[in-house]
């Protein structure tokens, strides 16, 4: 898994390979601009689909109907993968990319943020729409929460009910979350650990009697 060194460059992140975590925003959050006359209201939203964003950016239509342009950016994916940038209307790389600029400056992903411009009735020329639209992303990422999360691999592991007491020390041991279970006569018991501490789950329970333990992308 991948996770942002430090720089935007040419539309892609320079990534470290290895890392088992990512940053993301906690909850929505609003910024505000303003330069000769022309407004511009920031909106970040923590998502992680273009169907989630256009249910907020036709909400934003409807709170600001009268506005001249709805400008956004956004990066998905825990490594970073898929970004967007739209300028709606301005002009080329004037809106859009200085909004995924300052995403990209604070690592983020799972993220878009968007832009309403009301016209002032001044023209800023496309670097000061480049200005302004980036001072508008970087007040509303400034009052959001910042959150890191990490990324986790699920285990299964079924055993005999006499194994119940090992199973559950070593899940302990490596400070593993248990997420679901059935303890029964044939016990399963699902745990979620840190990506980077995944071998050593699979190194722990392997070439232990009565004790399978297998990796899945999701719960049965």
């Amino acid at each position: 898994m991948f996770i942002c060194k430090n720089k935007y460059l040419a539309n892609s992140y320079i990534l470290e390979e290895n890392s088992d975590s990512y940053k993301t925003i906690k909850y929505s959050s609003e910024g505000f601009h303003k330069d000769r006359g022309s407004k511009f209201y920031g909106y970040a939203y923590p998502v992680k689909s273009e169907d989630e964003l256009k249910i907020k950016i036709d909400v934003l239509k409807k709170e600001h109907h009268t506005a001249r342009h709805y400008c956004y950016a956004y990066r998905f994916k825990e490594n970073y993968s898929v970004y967007r940038v739209n300028d709606d209307g301005e002009p080329t790389n004037a809106a859009g990319k200085p909004i995924l600029g300052q995403i990209d400056a604070k690592h983020l992903t799972n993220i878009a943020l968007v832009v309403v411009r009301y016209f002032g009735g001044t023209k800023l020329g496309v670097g000061g729409m480049m200005s302004a639209y980036k001072e508008a992303a970087l007040d509303t990422l400034n009052k959001a929460e910042i959150i890191e999360c990490t990324i986790n691999d699920i285990f299964k592991v079924n055993f005999g009910y006499p194994e119940m007491n090992t199973v559950m020390r070593f899940i302990k041991d490596l400070s593993a979350d248990i997420v679901k279970q059935k303890l029964e006569e044939s016990c399963t018991i699902y745990f979620a650990i840190r990506q980077k501490n995944a071998k050593k789950a699979i190194d722990k329970f392997s070439g232990l009697k009565n004790i399978i333990i297998n990796q899945v992308d999701e719960l049965d």
